[in-house]
């Protein structure tokens, strides 16, 4: 009989960043995460994917998080890079918080009034991660924890 012995996943890197919640910034998380996660050697697709994920986690804390705020708040992100090549990233702010995570995360719901925004945040991290998830609380901000595993 043989047995499959247990790989324990040991975290080889880590970087923490914080940015201001401001439109701009969202290319520049998405190059330093992106940067960082090419230490795992990914392919170009697999560094895409991670570089669309962080893009709309970012996006949705500039657009939602600070909303109607006189100034911008921040923005943190902590990646990790583990040793079965997986990376994780979070993307976490102090904002509003969301109300009803369940529905935030329907695909095509939206808070947009002016019907600029589709809704489509949430589907598209799940389309390019092997795992989000998200823990929000109202008036004290949310946290978006996503995960992908390089092959």
């Amino acid at each position: 009989m043989i047995t499959e012995k247990k790989v324990k996943k040991e975290k080889i890197n880590e970087v923490k960043i914080t940015l201001l919640a401001v439109s701009r910034n969202e290319s520049l998380a998405r190059a330093y995460v992106s940067a960082f996660a090419a230490g795992l050697d990914p392919t170009l697709d697999e560094l895409a994917d991670i570089r669309c994920a962080v893009s709309e986690a970012v996006t949705n804390c500039v657009v939602h998080a600070y909303k109607g705020w006189e100034n911008p708040g921040k923005i943190y992100i902590n990646a990790r890079l583990y040793s079965d090549r997986t990376v994780t990233v979070e993307v976490s702010d102090r904002g509003c918080g969301i109300e009803n995570i369940e529905m935030a995360m329907t695909p095509l719901f939206t808070t947009d009034k002016e019907g600029e925004r589709s809704g489509m945040g949430f589907s598209v991290m799940k389309s390019f991660t092997d795992c989000v998830r998200v823990t929000s609380k109202p008036s004290g901000g949310t946290r978006v924890f996503m995960s992908k595993k390089f092959s």
